[in-house]
């Protein structure tokens, strides 16, 4: 198969794909559903608790470090879900990544407030991110799969997912701790 035909191959079957999720959306995961308004509920209210109990006097810091950790979980998301081993099956808006919810605003608030927390109280960071991460795997991610609101797949389970969130916000803290350190915000 030649370069174009591989691409107009690409482009056929991602139009029929995005036909199919949007056919999708509106009889499983649309504004009628009760799905729909979790997912809502947990990209808002995170949003919401952050806004009203972030420390402003570190707000880019904190933001940072929360910015940090959507990045790596919106790429690692993308991964996980295009191989399908771990599938968020309703979701927000069908053009929106499907763990939008999870990776822009609940997981990202979670982590930020436990930096923000452990940061401002001289707190163990590494230790409570092991503590809130098994609650977002075991816990969190448990329930979103026995309400059918993702799927496992191909030997994913929580394990792994504890250990993503594990490896994501330690390597969101490490980053933050080197551009605090070359700003010359940075303490040692």
């Amino acid at each position: 198969m030649s370069y174009s035909e591989y691409w107009e191959q690409i482009y056929s079957r991602s139009e029929k794909m995005n036909v199919l999720i949007s056919s999708y959306w509106r009889e499983y995961s649309g504004l009628g559903t009760w799905q729909f308004w979790v997912v809502l509920a947990l990209m808002v209210l995170p949003l919401v608790i952050v806004y009203l109990s972030v420390d402003r006097s570190r707000i880019f810091e904190i933001f940072f470090f929360g910015y940090t950790v959507h990045i790596l979980w919106t790429y690692a998301d993308s991964f996980l879900e295009r191989y399908s081993y771990f599938v968020h099956t309703y979701f927000l808006l069908p053009m929106f990544p499907y763990a939008m919810n999870m990776t822009a605003a609940a997981l990202p608030v979670g982590f930020l407030l436990i930096y923000q927390y452990c940061t401002n109280k001289n707190k163990s960071f590494l230790l409570y991110t092991i503590l809130a991460s098994a609650v977002f795997a075991f816990g969190f991610a448990t329930l979103e799969g026995w309400a059918g609101m993702v799927h496992f797949n191909k030997g994913m389970n929580q394990f792994y997912i504890f250990l993503i969130d594990i490896a994501i916000a330690y390597a969101a803290y490490f980053l933050t701790i080197f551009v605090k350190k070359i700003s010359g915000n940075g303490t040692g």
